[in-house]
């Protein structure tokens, strides 16, 4: 079910040098989706037709030039429908494309289509399966992008995170992930649910098709050019490390034994106790700012809104305006304190998941390992890590500090060089 596939870079350079054409490399995924999408269903929106006469059109140039992406179907397109896996919007169609889809095509890559996600980015799940193994889920509201990039159906994709969206499908299907700074990327034209957290991400086959999206999508960014050098690592286990799975423990604790022996400083970090309550702010605060956005559907359509969704404005109604405030006032009182504690250091390295991706479509597992760092709008990359033959993957998380994606870019490469016994690089 899973085929190596060159990356996006590799893609549009040999469009640009005139190797293969747009064309030729939609052929080539098409194929695997015709065959494949029956059982993987990471598409909602998909018209062979409409992406032959988009890479006939294509132009051959820019920094995507003839590259397929797939589209989380809570970007609005003007050439798809954008149903937020909800009944309330079948059919519903928009007259123009989300910005951030505007800046894909300008950068000449090829919509291959929408992507299954869940309700409103929410909980409720789709039919999306894990192409590593079909019983089990391929993770939350990015799922779509993540299976079909698993799959080999596109070689980018667009997904967001709120919680856990991005990182969480990205290690259950083994692939690179990069969740920027929060604000860093345009909102414009996605559908909004926590817009303290919501953000903007990509999937990619390397750190360097991270790199170059992030040159597509945040305005004037730059990836330093620093001296390779030994780093400065911090593994942070966080105040819930019970929750992981042996078996993924040892892989981290392989993957930071591997950076040490490659001369790399990897020290153990602690967390102050006060950091504990991060996890349950974050989904308090989730949950009144995810009633605020839904609340036109939730007074005009509330019997076609899944119980998860309405258990959420239910957690929303029983919360006081203080509490909100409260929680969001902790972590703004944490966030410099965090960044002290982040200062010394490249990176932070920790847990994406406390497990590989579960049995069932039903449930995705938990989030706490990402969200903790997303509630501080910090920047996120996922790494996977080879696995066995057979395996399920397992993906390490790098965390940078605000605003610092372009250093944490840098030193994911870095990082995923020395990992090549163990991550894909």
């Amino acid at each position: 079910m899973i085929r190596p596939a060159p990356d996006a870079t590799t893609l549009s350079e040999s469009v640009i040098n005139g190797e293969t054409t747009p064309l030729a490399i939609a052929e080539t995924m098409l194929e695997r989706i015709l065959a494949q999408e029956p059982d993987i269903q990471a598409f909602v929106s998909f018209d062979a037709r409409q992406v032959r006469a988009d890479a006939a059109q294509n132009k051959g140039r820019g920094l995507l030039a003839g590259v397929p992406v797939g589209i989380k179907d809570i970007f609005d397109t003007a050439e798809y429908p954008t149903q937020f896996y909800s009944p309330i919007y079948t059919g519903h169609q928009p007259s123009r494309d989300a910005h951030v889809v505007t800046l894909l095509r300008e950068a000449g890559a090829l919509a291959m289509g929408k992507t299954h996600t869940t309700e409103f980015a929410y909980m409720q799940t789709g039919p999306t399966r894990n192409p590593h193994d079909l019983s089990r889920t391929p993770g939350s509201s990015s799922a779509g992008s993540a299976a079909g990039m698993a799959a080999g159906f596109f070689a980018l994709a667009l997904g967001t995170q709120t919680a856990g969206s991005l990182l969480k499908p990205a290690s259950y299907c083994g692939l690179f992930a990069f969740k920027p700074s929060l604000g860093l990327v345009s909102l414009e034209g996605v559908k909004p649910l926590a817009p303290s957290f919501d953000t903007v991400g990509w999937y990619g086959r390397s750190v360097r098709d991270l790199q170059l999206l992030a040159r597509v999508l945040i305005p004037g960014f730059v990836v330093p050019d620093v001296e390779r050098r030994p780093l400065r690592l911090g593994f942070c286990r966080t105040s819930r490390w019970d929750q992981v799975d042996p078996q993924v423990a040892q892989a981290l604790e392989q993957a930071a034994n591997q950076l040490r022996n490659a001369g790399h400083q990897v020290s153990e970090i602690r967390l102050p106790d006060e950091f504990a309550g991060v996890f349950d702010d974050h989904h308090l605060i989730n949950d009144c700012e995810g009633a605020r956005s839904l609340a036109k559907e939730f007074q005009r359509h509330r019997t076609q809104l899944s119980p998860s969704t309405l258990a959420m404005f239910e957690r929303a109604a029983a919360t006081t305006w203080e509490q909100e405030s409260a929680a969001k006032a902790r972590l703004a009182r944490l966030a410099p304190r965090l960044d002290e504690l982040c200062q010394p250091y490249d990176a932070m390295l920790g847990a994406s998941c406390g497990m590989v991706a579960p049995i069932g479509l039903e449930s995705t597992g938990p989030s706490d390992f990402i969200k903790f760092w997303g509630a501080f709008g910090l920047p996120q990359i996922n790494l996977p890590l080879i696995r066995p033959e057979g395996d399920l993957p397992i993906g390490l998380q790098l965390i940078g500090r605000f605003r610092d994606d372009g250093q944490l870019l840098r030193t994911a490469e870095h990082v995923a060089a020395d990992l090549q016994g163990i991550s894909q690089s």
